[in-house]
């Protein structure tokens, strides 16, 4: 029985030292430079071997160099700009000829067979549901309008007018004729604007209610009007006086529900082509020929 007793302590003696080195073996990690005997790790590298190190990637390490071929791949442009350019803006469609007298009306004013893009003025106007699409251009670098007039003079017409300004832009803008003089007017009845300035030309298009509330510097599209065709200069974005002493007007009232192709010749094609000049040119030509009695 004393024997027993004496032997039980020596039984705890393994447990008692595996406790104690618990802790100590628990702490080294595997990955731990030096968790092998003598000072090695795992694959039996000595400490301090610079070439191992080197050549054993480093979890942080891989992780930055991902983390930043990342970020170049998803945010960065090929310029290297962390953000990506605006797309660009849908060009402006040329304006077809071809439709007018079909699908749209047309004015245009200058050289025999000329279009959109080589006559002095042109205008079309065609209906798109409640609204009417009105496209002009004229050759100059300033603005380029239209009047809608009780009558064939200028003064008390409501007037929408495509202005270049100095920093580039196309603008639609309101005006009302008191007189000879052409006031600007904030409430303005234009919508889906757009315009470009191109090849020493203003050119733009935008949509217009037939129906407005009554008012007296905007008319009702509904009823017929004489259109006033101007263009001419600007000044810092302010027009100034037309080009042409008398600018041309449509003949006869229009109704935006007829849809023609009209030309008139500018003047410098007018002098052969008017009945009168040729009638003057036949009697001075006989008077010539007759010699006096």
């Amino acid at each position: 029985m004393a024997r027993s007793r004496r032997q039980r302590p020596g039984a705890w003696a393994p447990l008692l030292l595996l406790l104690l080195a618990g802790p100590a073996a628990c702490a080294a990690s595997p990955a731990d430079d030096g968790a092998g005997p003598g000072g090695r790790g795992p694959r039996g590298r000595a400490r301090g071997d610079a070439g191992a190190d080197e050549a054993a990637p480093r979890h942080d390490s891989s992780y930055g160099t991902f983390a930043g071929e990342f970020y170049d791949l998803r945010y960065l442009s090929e310029e290297g700009y962390p953000f990506p350019t605006a797309p660009p803006v849908d060009p402006f469609a040329k304006i077809k000829v071809d439709d007018c007298g079909k699908t749209k009306g047309c004015f245009r004013y200058g050289k025999p067979g000329c279009n959109a893009e080589t006559c002095d003025y042109f205008l079309s106007y065609r209906m798109i549901g409640a609204d009417v699409e009105f496209e002009l251009s004229a050759d100059t670098d300033g603005w380029v309008a239209v009047g809608f007039s009780s009558d064939k003079k200028m003064g008390g017409d409501d007037v929408m007018a495509c202005v270049h300004d100095d920093n580039g832009r196309v603008r639609i803008q309101h005006f009302y004729n008191v007189g000879q003089w052409a006031k600007e007017i904030q409430r303005n009845p234009a919508r889906d604007e757009e315009g470009v300035f191109e090849n020493n030309r203003v050119t733009c298009r935008f949509k217009r209610p037939v129906n407005v509330p009554r008012d007296e510097t905007i008319v009702d599209l509904h009823l017929s009007w004489y259109y006033l065709f101007a263009w001419g200069p600007a000044i810092q974005g302010s027009i100034t006086r037309h080009d042409i002493d008398s600018p041309p007007t449509s003949e006869r009232v229009v109704s935006i529900y007829k849809y023609e192709d009209i030309f008139m010749p500018s003047a410098a094609y007018q002098t052969f082509s008017s009945p009168f000049c040729l009638l003057l040119i036949v009697a001075l030509t006989f008077y010539l020929l007759m010699g006096t009695p």
